[in-house]
Formats: C-alpha cells, sequence, structure tokens
C-alpha cells in the first residue's frame, strides 16, 4: 500500500475539476482527425507524442490540416499557454504547458484534452509540475482501472487531487523547477550541437573527404576478408551471457532488450563472441535499413545467434579496431550492402545477406596510423558527449529530487 503524503497545513488539496471557471465543460478534448485530413502545411496538429512528462515535445515530423478541414470540422483552436494532458497510455496522465513553436494555428488530436485552469489561483508551471510526480501518476494508474484501459476518463481525470501551497510559494517553487528545466535544456542542446559536429567529422574523416594534418597517402581498396576472419566458434564453454543487437544501443543483454529470454535454453549452438569482436545484425530497424553492425564492449564473452554474421580483426597491427568500430556505426557499409542483398530478401525482417557476399564487400582505408589518428579524434568527441549526457542525467535527478521535497512542502521556500 502507498503511504500517504503528509503536506504542511496551511497547503490545500484541491480536485483538477475544482481550478476552471466552467465545470460544465472542464476540458476540451482534441479533436477526431481522420488521414485523410492530413497535410505538410496549414495548421499544425499536436499529437499526443508532443506531449512529455512536464515538457513538450516538438518532434521533426510534423503533421498540419488546411483551414478548409478545420473550419469543415469544427475543430478547437489552441493557445499558447494551455495545458495538454495526454489521456492515452505510456503513460497516461503526462502533461506539458504548450510552448510559443512559431505556428500560426495549432489543433490537437482526440487523446488530449485541453486543461485551462484560473491563473488568479494557481501558477500553470507549478500545476504541470505536480502532473509530473510519481503520486499524480500512481492515482492516474489507480483510476484506469488496471492494465487493459489504456485511457482515463475525463470525469476521472477531474477527480484527482492537486496540493496547492499559496499562489505566492507556487511560483517561487515553479521559478525554481523552471531554473533547472533551463539548465536542461541547455545541456541537452550543447549534447545535439556536440552530436551534429560528430556527425560531420565522422562523414568527412571516415570517408576522406577531409584530411588530418600530416597525412597525404592514397587510401586503398580492401574486401573485409582481407582485414577480418569471421567468427564461427560454439558455445561450448555453456556461456549464460545471451545478447542482442540493438541499432541505437548496441550490444544489450537480451533479457533487458525484451523483458524476457527469447533464446534457446541450450545455447551450445549459439556463437561465442569475445570483447573486441563484430557482428553484423541483418535485421533492419529505424535508422539503420540495412542492419548494424556493432562491437562488443561491454563483456568479456557473449552468447549470440548463429543468424548473426561475427568476425574479429586479421591484425591489429594493420587494422585498427577502433576505426571500424566509426566506420560502421556511421552506416558506411550501406552502399555495399543494397547491392549484395538479394532480391525479395526481407523475410520475417531480415535482410538476406550471406556471410560470403558479405566479406567480399569492399572499403576503402588509410592506413593504420590515419586509422588510429582518426578514431582518436571521434573517440574525444564521444567522451564529450558522453560527458555532456551524464552531466545532463545528473540535472535531471537533481530536478526529480527538488520536486519531491519542494511539491510536497518538505523543504519551504517562503512562510
Amino acid at each position: 500500500m502507498r503511504e500517504k503524503v503528509k503536506y504542511p497545513k496551511d497547503w490545500r488539496l484541491l480536485s483538477v475539476a475544482s481550478l476552471v471557471d466552467d465545470k460544465k465543460d472542464l476540458f476540451d478534448d482534441g479533436d477526431w482527425i481522420e488521414a485523410e485530413y492530413l497535410t505538410d502545411s496549414g495548421i499544425r496538429l499536436i499529437q499526443t507524442g508532443n506531449v512529455g512528462e512536464g515538457i513538450f515535445v516538438d518532434k521533426e515530423k510534423k503533421k498540419y490540416i488546411s483551414e478548409q478541414s478545420f473550419t469543415k470540422l469544427k475543430c478547437k483552436e489552441l493557445n499558447v499557454g494551455d495545458i495538454l494532458i495526454c489521456r492515452l497510455a505510456d503513460p497516461a496522465g503526462r502533461a506539458c504547458i504548450l510552448p510559443d513553436i512559431g505556428e500560426e494555428k495549432m489543433i490537437t488530436s482526440v487523446d488530449v484534452s485541453i486543461y485551462r485552469p484560473k491563473l488568479d489561483y494557481v501558477d500553470r508551471t507549478f500545476i504541470v509540475a505536480s502532473m509530473s510526480t510519481a503520486n499524480w501518476f500512481n492515482e492516474i494508474r489507480e483510476r484506469c482501472g488496471g492494465s487493459t484501459r489504456t485511457r482515463i476518463a475525463r470525469s476521472e481525470l477531474g477527480k484527482l487531487k492537486i496540493p496547492l501551497p499559496p499562489l505566492p510559494e507556487q511560483k517561487a517553487i515553479a521559478q525554481v523547477l523552471s531554473t533547472a528545466d533551463a539548465a536542461i535544456h541547455t545541456t541537452e542542446k550543447l549534447i545535439a550541437q556536440k552530436e551534429l559536429r560528430k556527425k560531420w567529422l565522422m562523414q568527412q574523416l571516415l570517408t576522406g573527404k577531409k584530411r588530418l594534418k600530416g597525412f597525404g597517402e592514397e587510401w586503398k581498396e580492401k574486401k573485409l576478408s582481407d582485414l577480418f576472419d569471421r567468427v564461427t566458434r560454439k558455445n561450448t564453454e555453456g556461456n549464460t551471457t545471451v545478447v542482442t543487437i540493438s541499432a541505437q544501443r548496441g550490444f544489450v543483454r537480451q533479457t533487458d532488450f525484451f523483458n524476457k529470454n527469447i533464446a534457446s535454453e541450450i545455447t551450445d549452438n549459439y556463437f561465442l563472441v569475445e570483447r573486441g569482436e563484430f557482428c553484423y545484425n541483418k535485421s533492419y530497424s529505424n535508422g539503420y535499413p540495412w542492419g548494424a553492425t556493432k562491437r562488443l564492449n561491454d563483456f568479456d564473452k557473449a552468447v549470440v545467434t548463429t543468424l548473426y554474421i561475427c568476425f574479429g580483426v586479421k591484425d591489429q597491427k594493420k587494422t585498427n579496431p577502433d576505426f571500424f568500430e566509426q566506420y560502421f556505426n556511421a552506416n558506411l557499409l550501406d552502399k555495399g550492402l543494397t547491392k549484395i542483398a538479394h532480391e525479395g530478401g526481407r523475410a520475417h525482417g531480415l535482410l538476406n545477406v550471406t556471410p560470403s557476399d558479405f566479406f567480399s564487400l569492399k572499403v576503402t582505408v588509410p592506413s593504420y596510423e590515419e586509422q588510429t589518428a582518426i578514431a582518436q579524434v571521434l573517440q574525444v568527441a564521444d567522451k564529450e558527449i558522453s560527458l555532456l549526457k551524464a552531466k545532463a542525467e545528473k540535472l535531471r535527478e537533481q530536478k526529480k529530487g527538488l520536486m519531491q521535497v519542494l511539491l510536497t512542502g518538505k523543504k519551504r521556500l517562503i512562510f
């Protein structure tokens, strides 16, 4: 049973419904927009995916409807500053304030409710922060009636309680949390800039378009079979570290990736891969249409399905595996893979790429010394990004700690 939060005596616990002027129309739901009405420009459609936990997520792929459709469907126009509450799972109840994103008109989809509390009574930033706490989501889950229901009803949403200190204290808390958000946003923006720079460096350095100072020797064309040996060692030692390749995360324990073990109980016939070796996953995924090749870095040994093509460097004095880790991460094998993936080869999500065809792929590479220099430049860029991501995570944890004490009254800013 959850422990009940004890709030200060001068705080009031009021329902979401009680904080609006018009009780008959507590929420305006968004509009049901059929796919046929979507266009590439016009009036912006804000979707459930744009509503994060306390933040607005402005994605690259945007959807719109025409002015004519807006009138025909009698859509409800959003205002900058509206609180948007997603009633759909993942998780239901997440809320954000609609910022000024440079659109003249905006509407939202049917699974998003528009909430406009009285400004002379509440601070909207404080309200959204309260809608981002563990206590809020626990209440939401209980009112959704279990895992089979994916939405929370408007009537149930209106019954949820918000702990409200006096308005000046709400504003003070909101200011502290906004400052924390600004620090997180600044760091995340810097991460995005560094990632773009790293991507540019990869495109330039790994293809020879840009050369590092001191290197002028012509690059040579090689087959993968000239540089790597195929790894087909079986798991005769009974290793139980079964991993899968995630295009975005690299090697991940299968139990972590799928939340269960999908491998056979007997893994003797699986391949045993050692630290530093590579595997090519023939499954296509978002951002990796021709599969992903990753290097095993986080385990001394691991077991993989025999559907993977596994390989290791022939001679580490001539071929730098750090260089090729960056090379494969840049998807520079894709051009060759398009030529060897046989027609009709996408069966069950797998590309039809044979080991012999894979190792016949040709790559143009610099000398070992230049490979090493390029790898070092890119590793420095990786380190910068990693440190910034760690900083952003620390800032998020600090904000979480602030929310736990400020939004419960355990720590008071004023009074």
